[in-house]
């Protein structure tokens, strides 16, 4: 049998590439304009390589029941890593993947389908006027992983896109968000500041060096209207290759300090990574 070979495309948003892992006999990096965005063991789809995927799957272990199925929304595709994921771990749950390049879906399905029970449709458009179109109460599980390059768009950090998304979660639902930031945390903060005006329960999973801001990396912000179950979340990240520590109750608002909700008219993309910041862990 022949040995994979990188495909590379040229996509609505950039260059594409997917790199197979010589480790691992079906799995594949994919990267765009050399940053890397996804990895997908087809063999094995609980397999979460990236620190920042670990977390928000032990996020999704915690919702609910294990194994009860769950009406997921992603905000941001990729090569579909955290569909396959809640797909396996939960199976007849109902997914929809809002992705913006198009040629980029095409790409993945073309090279890395989904299983045929998956139950996820795929639609290319932008992450928040599909999010304004959605229905009321839909999801219980919202999932914002929307990186144009390596920076977080503008137009999904204000406080009128979370509206957008709590009114599209449940009573009862979760929403998970991907950021990227470093000392002094201006984009963090606001983060925090603009989640806080809108839902009653706030945590952050974040390595302990990122934090005390030794490195630019990744955040990930927990937001509900009930209590998160940050003790299952301190051992499951506890577990980690690298470690994550979490931030909630009077340290998160410590954290967040004096930041405030970010308008619409005010929105910024979140910091540009400097060269070298994100590695595979």
């Amino acid at each position: 049998m022949s040995e994979p070979i990188p495909v590379i495309r040229t996509t609505d948003h950039g260059t594409a590439r997917l790199m197979p892992d010589v480790d691992r006999a079906r799995a594949w990096l994919l990267t765009v304009d050399g940053a890397p965005q996804s990895y997908v063991d087809l063999d094995e789809p609980t397999h979460l390589e990236f620190e920042y995927a670990r977390r928000l799957g032990h996020v999704l272990d915690t919702v609910g029941e294990p194994g009860r199925p769950l009406d997921v929304l992603h905000l941001g595709g990729g090569a579909l890593t955290l569909p396959r994921y809640v797909a396996a771990t939960r199976p007849g749950s109902r997914q929809d993947v809002v992705e913006a390049d198009q040629g980029l879906l095409e790409l993945v399905v073309a090279h890395l389908p989904l299983p045929d029970d998956a139950r996820t449709a795929l639609h290319a458009a932008d992450a928040r006027a599909w999010l304004e179109a959605a229905p009321a109460d839909s999801a219980d599980v919202l999932i914002a992983d929307v990186f144009g390059g390596s920076r977080v768009p503008a137009h999904l950090t204000s406080l009128a896109y979370a509206r957008e998304a709590e009114r599209v979660l449940r009573p009862d639902g979760v929403y998970l968000a991907n950021l990227a930031d470093a000392a002094p945390f201006t984009f963090l903060r606001s983060q925090l500041a603009t989640f806080a005006a809108v839902f009653g329960e706030l945590a952050l999973i974040a390595e302990p060096g990122v934090l005390r801001g030794r490195r630019f990396g990744n955040g990930v912000l927990v937001a509900a209207h009930h209590p998160v179950d940050t003790a299952a979340l301190t051992r499951l990240t506890a577990s980690d290759a690298f470690p994550a520590r979490i931030e909630h109750g009077a340290a998160l608002r410590d954290f967040t300090g004096t930041a405030a909700p970010v308008r619409d008219e005010d929105a910024v993309p979140s910091p540009q990574p400097p060269d070298g910041a994100f590695r595979v862990g």
